[in-house]
C-alpha cells in the first residue's frame, strides 16, 4: 500500500486535465462551506490543502469574499488554479511538508487528505494546528472506519485511507480542536463523511 500512497501525486499531476474535466462543478458541498464559512471572518483567508484545479470548491469561497492560499503538490493542477484566479495565492507543495510560517482563518482539506496514509494523516493534525488562528475552522473528509482501500482513477490505482473515528476525535482535541460537527455518509453531500472542527 505504501508505493500507491506514494503514487498519488504522480497520478494527479499526469491526469490534471482529465481530472478538471471530469469533476462535478455542480456545488453539493454547499451546505458544509457555508457552515465552514459561518466561522471565517469576511475578510478571512481560507487555506485550501490539496485544492485541486480550484473548482469548484476554491471558487465559491473567493466567490462569497474570502481570499484563498491554495496547496496541491500537483504543479498541473496549481497553473490550472492560477490562469482562473490570478488574483489568489496559489503554491506548489506536499501538505504533509506544509511549514508556510503563518496562520489562517480557515482551514480545507477537502476530499485531498484522505489520500495520505494513516502515519501521515496522524502527521497532519500538527500542520493544521500550526497554521490555524485561534477560532479558525477546519473542514476535512475522511472514511468512517481505520483502513486502506484502493480506487482507480484513468485507468490507475488511486489509493485512500482513513483512521477509526474516534482517533479523529482524539488528535482533534490533542491538537487544540473542538469537533462542531460530524456526518458520516451524509446523504445530503453525496455520502461524504465529513469533519468540521475549530481551532480553540
Amino acid at each position: 500500500m505504501t508505493d500507491h500512497a506514494s503514487a498519488v501525486i504522480g497520478l494527479y499531476e499526469r491526469h490534471a486535465l482529465a481530472f478538471a474535466r471530469d469533476r462535478l462543478t455542480i456545488l453539493f458541498e454547499r451546505g458544509w462551506l457555508d457552515r465552514f464559512l459561518a466561522l471565517v471572518p469576511a475578510d478571512g483567508r481560507v487555506l485550501d490543502l490539496g485544492c485541486g484545479m480550484g473548482d469548484p470548491m476554491a471558487r465559491y469561497l473567493i466567490a462569497q469574499g474570502r481570499a484563498v492560499t491554495g496547496v496541491d503538490a500537483s504543479a498541473a493542477m496549481i497553473s490550472l488554479c492560477a490562469g482562473k484566479f490570478a488574483d489568489q495565492e496559489w503554491i506548489v507543495a506536499d501538505m504533509r511538508g506544509l511549514a508556510l510560517g503563518r496562520v489562517f482563518d480557515g482551514i480545507l482539506a477537502w476530499d485531498s487528505f484522505f489520500h495520505l496514509a494513516p502515519a501521515a494523516q496522524r502527521a497532519m493534525f500538527a500542520i493544521f494546528a500550526a497554521h490555524a488562528r485561534p477560532g479558525a475552522p477546519l473542514l476535512f473528509t475522511s472514511g468512517l472506519e481505520h483502513g486502506e482501500a484502493l480506487g482507480s482513477y484513468q485507468g490507475e490505482v488511486l489509493y485512500h485511507a482513513s483512521l477509526a473515528a474516534a482517533e479523529y476525535r482524539t488528535l482533534l482535541a490533542v491538537h487544540g480542536f473542538d469537533v462542531v460537527r460530524q456526518v458520516a455518509f451524509d446523504p445530503d453531500c453525496d455520502r461524504h463523511c465529513v469533519w468540521l472542527a475549530r481551532r480553540m
